[in-house]
């Protein structure tokens, strides 16, 4: 994904931390089902999905499987989402776009964009992707995978900055926690990660 060596501690697991620096699935799959679910788990389910189906991810396969198979293995327990049998279909509405317009590869919604802005708007057409949620995986892709198009930080603004308040902050176990507990001091007051 780039020349630097990416690092990505969310998950707790060692091999599912791994399917997400090198499998471009992998990581916008998590980026996907992290919404109203622990992001620890969101971010192991693209693993778990692997290990249930017995097969590498792949998004063209994906996108033409069985949705009562897809769905069976997203609920199967523990589910790999609060909400299973919408984020099964998201899943795989999103694998469509994804062999629909970039071949089936993943990575070609990041590789080769000019700027920030074009990185923010492919990524918000993907399915369950809200401007929240784009801006955060804009600023993945560039604290820990080095992809920085020009005008990134102002595309991920806020989570282009220093503090530590999303999954893009994430390199260590420590910042993990650091994350969590920001996230649960907002939550305490409710307020949302952009403030």
């Amino acid at each position: 994904m780039s020349a630097t060596t990416p690092t990505l501690t969310v998950t707790g697991e060692p091999a599912a931390d791994a399917l997400l620096i090198e499998d471009p699935l992998a990581l916008l799959l998590g980026m996907l089902l992290d919404q109203q679910f622990p992001m620890e788990r969101a971010f192991v389910a693209p693993y778990r999905l692997q290990e249930r189906r017995g097969r590498k991810l792949d998004a063209a396969e994906i996108a033409a499987a069985d949705p009562d198979e897809i769905a069976a293995a997203f609920r199967q327990p523990p589910a790999l989402h609060r909400y299973w049998g919408a984020m099964s279909k998201r899943t795989q509405a999103m694998c469509q776009i994804l062999v629909d317009q970039y071949g089936g590869d993943a990575a070609g919604v990041w590789t080769g964009v000019g700027t920030g802005a074009e990185l923010l708007k492919r990524i918000q057409a993907l399915p369950g992707f809200g401007k929240e949620k784009s801006r955060i995986f804009v600023a993945l892709l560039a604290k820990r995978f080095g992809v920085r198009p020009e005008g990134w930080e102002t595309a991920a603004s806020p989570f282009s900055d220093d503090q530590p308040r999303s999954v893009a902050d994430i390199d260590t176990p420590e910042n993990f926690d650091r994350v969590k507990a920001w996230m649960n001091a907002l939550n305490a007051v409710g307020q949302g990660k952009q403030d």
